[in-house]
């Protein structure tokens, strides 16, 4: 078998708080390769969008390594864990995160043109063409729907073509239909692009389209099992 694109060994992470030590995660072990899609799953609280803030090297654990795409992130300093993550991971999150004061187009432009892309305005536009908004093209955030705020937020996760698509709760502000849809949506650019894709989510439905699913409770790993088949 090939390298695995993320292999997280021995995670922890525990905070201080008024008590003593609080541990929102204990010795996370996983390995994903690329191209695989996994759900990480459980009760609030649990520790899924601490994990998923580790894998992107937007958190640092108290203990273990995460090495994505054959760098380990936490023997970087925070620049070059910054770099590395622009070129490699795609973020995809429940409240959209787009910047107000730009357009559709120009927020899916950004991160092409940190990376310094010439044809930044060619390939956004081409992306939110894909997600069905070439009429959006200048609409500012605010006058966008969430489903299309939402599909936005995807054309600018996929548009660098990034190894790795973390989502974090990618349908929680959208009412069932118009998440349904958006997440047909990411499964087919995801499926298209070949990306790995890491997804935190409560709806057990979602998860079951995904080929596998870690567990998680009270911070423990619990079980990583393929995803049920779906009826």
């Amino acid at each position: 078998m090939s390298e695995p694109l993320i292999d997280v060994q021995r995670l922890s992470k525990q905070v201080a708080d008024s008590t003593g030590t609080l541990t929102i995660l204990h010795e996370i072990d996983f390995k994903l390769q690329a191209r695989e899609s996994v759900a990480i799953v459980g009760a609030s609280g649990s520790g899924k969008s601490t994990l998923l803030s580790i894998l992107a090297g937007l958190d640092v654990p108290s203990t273990g390594t995460v090495v994505l795409a054959g760098k380990d992130l936490f023997k970087m300093d925070e620049d070059a864990r910054a770099e590395w993550r622009s070129r490699q991971v795609g973020f995809v999150f429940q409240s959209f995160q787009l910047l107000g004061n730009l357009s559709a187009l120009e927020n899916v432009m950004l991160p092409l043109e940190l990376m310094g892309r010439a044809d930044a305005r060619a390939a956004a536009t081409e992306m939110l063409l894909r997600v069905g908004l070439g009429e959006r093209l200048g609409h500012y955030p605010k006058v966008l729907s969430g489903g299309e705020q939402q599909r936005v937020a995807l054309a600018r996760a996929f548009v660098v073509r990034p190894a790795v698509l973390l989502a974090d709760e990618p349908t929680g502000s959208l009412d069932f239909a118009t998440g349904e849809r958006v997440m047909a949506l990411m499964f087919d650019l995801n499926r298209e692009a070949g990306t790995t894709l890491v997804l935190v989510t409560h709806d057990r439905s979602i998860a079951a389209r995904c080929d596998r699913q870690l567990v998680i409770e009270a911070g423990r790993l619990v079980s990583s099992e393929p995803a049920p088949a779906r009826a």
